[in-house]
């Protein structure tokens, strides 16, 4: 941000809160970033001076589009986060009315549906990954003993082919000898 700029926002009557840190460069800089919030009448709401990191709240009296302005005091570039967050409830003392309630239950009824709908799929996980594991362990033992079976088989081939190679040179060697 060099000089000025200014956001625009559009709010109900509520409590803003806003909060903004100034990203510093290589050169540090005593002076800070101003902040001059408007109301959609342009009547200034509040006005923050040499602000280099913070958080701001104010009430908003009319609904309607709010400028957030910003002018950078500083002789160097900066970098501003900003974010605007509304709440419905100024005070902690004020009561919440029915309206307030109405989409809360809303969100928890959903979540709720959402939550079961995960606990349905974890108990189907669950069971399937316990019958692929009961599935694993006979496919090891009969892994197992196929190997079992194959080496005796490969044993006993080799035993007979001794065998039959011992007869078969014996058997030349009393040709030779006659």
């Amino acid at each position: 941000m060099h000089l000025a700029q200014c956001r625009i926002r559009r709010t109900n009557r509520s409590l803003l809160v806003c909060c903004d840190k100034v990203r510093e460069g290589l050169v540090l800089c005593s002076e800070g970033v101003d902040l001059v919030v408007k109301e959609p009448t342009g009547l200034q709401i509040q006005d923050f001076r040499d602000k280099m990191n913070g958080k701001s709240e104010f009430v908003v009296r009319h609904k309607g589009v709010h400028r957030f302005c910003f002018t950078n005091r500083s002789p160097y570039h900066e970098t501003l986060d900003f974010d605007v967050h509304e709440t419905h409830f100024s005070y902690y003392d004020q009561h919440a009315e029915d309206e307030h309630f109405k989409p809360l239950l809303e969100q928890i009824s959903k979540l709720q549906e959402a939550l079961h709908n995960i606990q349905f799929e974890q108990h189907f996980i669950e069971a399937d990954s316990e019958r692929q594991a009961t599935v694993n362990i006979q496919m090891s033992w009969r892994a197992i003993h196929k190997a079992i079976y194959e080496s005796a088989a490969v044993i006993g081939a080799s035993i007979l082919q001794v065998y039959l190679l011992k007869r078969l040179f014996a058997r030349k060697v009393w040709v030779l000898r006659v």
